[in-house]
């Protein structure tokens, strides 16, 4: 029965991830309802924090399929729950873009018709980034250039960011870090704060499961090509390989480096690795 327990929990946190997160970016294409990139990147850090204290009680709430690995190599998940999680990680986020399109259908349509997009042809972007991101971002302007080799890094390198704080902020033998009730808060802050800085340049997935479900489903609700771009095989790489492999690197680098010289530092003013309360009781 904990296996169902798991797959509800990842699939309910990721729906609500992308459900908010990406209606957020709707109502801006469509409505213009929000201004600036620091409120789009604010409600993704709210969209997370909320997901993760919503099903925690259920599953992990990783939200995130290279998250998820990246519990796995660090030793914080046994690896048989790996595609459990992954598989209700890929299914929330479509069922998300499907229920953002049954909401927004008609006035995808009616915006399509003023401003002369063809759904389907490459200028339907405006609207495909509803659910797809595209590197650079086309709310970027002109003068921001960067290539295939450059989105892979930044998708990977804010990846490693966000999985490196994810492990820092529940890390036993951090005794800096808040209190766990308020961890999911700093995790949605560092959501935030990535975003702000790197969505100019990539829109910032950093989650295999956000960008490839709802482009899949893009795909197949009529933006066809306008959602798999030329190289097509550059978005696997940027939004599917890129957060992998910078999740992988975290989970090493905290595992093997940070936590160690953390459990060493311990050790040597007499604190142990377990609960927060009872560090602080052992000063």
């Amino acid at each position: 029965m904990k296996h169902v327990f798991d797959f509800y929990g990842e699939f309910i946190g990721t729906f609500i991830l992308v459900f908010f997160g990406c209606g957020a970016v709707a109502v801006t294409v469509l409505f213009s309802s929000h201004v600036g990139l620091f409120q789009l990147a604010s409600i993704w850090g709210l969209a997370v924090t909320l997901a993760i204290y919503a099903t925690r009680n259920l599953s992990c709430a990783h939200l995130n399929p290279a998250v998820s690995l990246a519990m796995v190599l660090g030793g914080r998940m046994s690896a048989s729950k790996l595609i459990r999680y992954m598989l209700a990680q890929f299914t929330g986020a479509i069922f998300a873009a499907f229920a953002l399109y049954i909401i927004f259908s008609s006035s995808i349509t009616y915006f399509e018709q003023v401003h002369g997009i063809v759904r389907g042809e490459p200028g339907s972007v405006a609207t495909a980034v509803i659910f797809s991101q595209y590197y650079p971002s086309p709310s970027a302007g002109q003068f921001l250039q960067i290539t295939m080799l450059n989105a892979f890094l930044v998708e990977a390198l804010g990846t490693f960011i966000l999985v490196f704080m994810i492990f820092a902020l529940t890390d036993g033998c951090n005794i800096g870090r808040p209190d766990d009730k308020l961890a999911p808060v700093f995790i949605g802050l560092t959501l935030t704060m990535i975003i702000s800085i790197l969505a100019p340049l990539t829109m910032a997935g950093l989650n295999p499961a956000r960008d490839l479900s709802p482009r899949l489903f893009a795909y197949l609700a009529g933006w066809g090509n306008a959602a798999f771009p030329e190289p097509a095989y550059g978005i696997i790489i940027v939004y599917v390989l890129g957060p992998i492999i910078g999740a992988v690197a975290s989970a090493f680098f905290f595992s093997k480096l940070i936590q160690p010289a953390m459990t060493q530092k311990n050790l040597e003013v007499s604190c142990s690795c377990g609960s927060r309360e009872e560090i602080m009781k052992n000063p």
